[in-house]
């Protein structure tokens, strides 16, 4: 079985409901996976936006997910720090997840939620890391990875 992330709030390539953007309650979606491969023994779940003006906008980055949990429930703002994750510097200056904002009248812009399945416990990172930081350190450890991509406009 293959590793696969889904969420109940929106499908494969459809429109992340504002609910989770920046026009409404900036929340992280909720978010399920399942596969995990053998020897999994952390995973890394990504929030990025390759469709930014300046470049790629990092979102989110949470690591040292527990192996053996399945999913997020929503609402992992700035101050959600429990449950043994840690929540990277986003691309807005803050910890934790920083929902869709793209600007008004860009065309629609997707959102790809990447979980990686990693061969490590915990990634050696400070404790002020940026996301970008994450996604680095976490790459050299995949054993596996899927993509969840949702869409949103202003």
């Amino acid at each position: 079985m293959a590793l696969e992330l889904s969420s109940p709030a929106f499908e494969q390539g459809e429109r992340i409901p504002k609910k989770y953007t920046c026009e409404g309650d900036n929340a992280s979606p909720p978010l399920r996976w399942h596969g995990t491969p053998d020897g999994t023994q952390s995973l890394v779940l990504l929030c990025n936006d390759p469709d930014a003006p300046a470049g790629v906008s990092r979102h989110w980055a949470v690591c040292d997910i527990a192996a053996d949990r399945l999913e997020l429930q929503e609402g992992h703002g700035p101050e959600t720090l429990h449950h043994g994750l840690k929540q990277a510097i986003n691309g807005f200056g803050k910890p934790g997840y920083g929902g869709p904002c793209p600007p008004r009248g860009d065309a629609a812009h997707h959102y790809h939620f990447r979980l990686m399945a990693l061969s490590q416990p915990r990634l050696p990172l400070a404790s002020d890391a940026r996301c970008e930081e994450v996604e680095a350190a976490a790459e050299r450890h995949v054993l596996a990875e899927t993509e969840l991509v949702g869409l949103y406009q202003r």
